[in-house]
């Protein structure tokens, strides 16, 4: 006898995503392609920033560059599979591709949660222990936190992914989502999940309420410290930089916050659809902007890559010429 979960292994999963709306299928394809580009365009243009300009050599451009890798990696690991089913009839993913997408999926999610947590305790060590920070936030501890960042964060994908494969589905391989996300996939398992579910709570307080705790704990004395300061300039200064960090949390945590940890039927299909869509393809592309337009070193040191590339151009032409 065949085994219930054989079916989705031989012939993968139907990914629904919007097919009932066709024509806001190819509205969300031309969307969702100006932001990949915008995503590309903009993280890739932080992280050579960062890497070639040696003022921005420094623990908040360190992590800011590991964002901005991270938020790449993110969108190319969803959107061109997702283009392809919006752009053409066939709205299948092969059972190994939707393995690895829900994997990959929920380990990069987890990494941003606890990425943002440690950039805020660098705005909080270059605040409120200026005259320390070089010594705290030396480079051996930065490369110890981003390990940790990303050994925690696997741990956590490789525990609640395995729980939700190994769930029997009983044939049913229709996913009502456009990609293999791990709600969706636990809806269709033909047993009961409770205790999954549960799993996926906890854990879930754990990766996702845990960092926001400490980073509004952070945000808390970084407020007390800039009210202290009695130079204007000063306070303009903590502020831009914060302000940068905390517009991106605000925007990641509030769409986390309210599609996982609301009750299961609050939110109709769409809507949780389309909050998936904002916290995994607009808010990536959003990070470089929010980051460069509020941050006069970063706009400075991309001015410099932008000479640096008019120049070598200039150079190629006169020399085939």
């Amino acid at each position: 006898m065949m085994d219930q979960n054989n079916y989705s292994s031989l012939h993968g999963f139907i990914l629904l995503g919007f097919s009932d709306h066709p024509k806001l299928e190819m509205i969300l394809s031309g969307i969702v392609t100006i932001f990949y580009c915008i995503t590309l365009v903009g993280n890739t243009a932080i992280i050579l920033a960062s890497f070639l300009d040696s003022h921005l050599h420094t623990p908040m451009y360190f992590f800011l560059g590991n964002l901005s890798f991270l938020d790449l990696c993110f969108t190319t690991s969803i959107i061109p599979q997702m283009l392809v089913n919006l752009w053409g009839p066939e709205k299948t993913i092969s059972y190994v591709g939707c393995v690895i997408q829900l994997y990959v999926y929920m380990w990069l999610g987890s990494i941003e949660c606890l990425l943002l947590a440690v950039m805020s305790y660098d705005r909080f060590t270059a605040i409120c222990k200026p005259l320390h920070y070089l010594v705290i936030m030396n480079p051996h501890l930065c490369l110890k936190m981003i390990i940790m960042v990303w050994s925690i964060s696997f741990a956590n994908s490789v525990v609640l992914c395995t729980l939700t494969v190994n769930l029997p589905r009983c044939g049913n391989n229709l996913l009502d989502h456009f990609l293999c996300e791990l709600p969706a996939m636990v809806k269709i398992a033909c047993v009961d999940t409770t205790a999954v579910e549960l799993y996926v709570f906890a854990l879930g307080v754990l990766i996702v309420l845990t960092p926001l705790t400490l980073i509004l704990l952070s945000y808390g004395y970084i407020a007390k410290a800039v009210l202290r300061m009695k130079s204007k300039a000063g306070q303009r200064k903590a502020m831009n930089t914060c302000g940068s960090h905390l517009t991106v949390v605000s925007i990641f945590y509030g769409a986390i916050i309210y599609m996982y940890l609301q009750p299961g039927n609050s939110a109709s299909r769409d809507q949780g659809k389309f909050l998936t869509l904002f916290y995994t393809i607009i808010t990536p592309s959003l990070n470089p902007l929010i980051y460069t337009l509020r941050n006069k070193d970063m706009k400075d040191a991309l001015k410099k890559l932008m000479e640096v590339h008019k120049e070598s151009a200039k150079v190629r032409r006169n020399w085939k010429s």
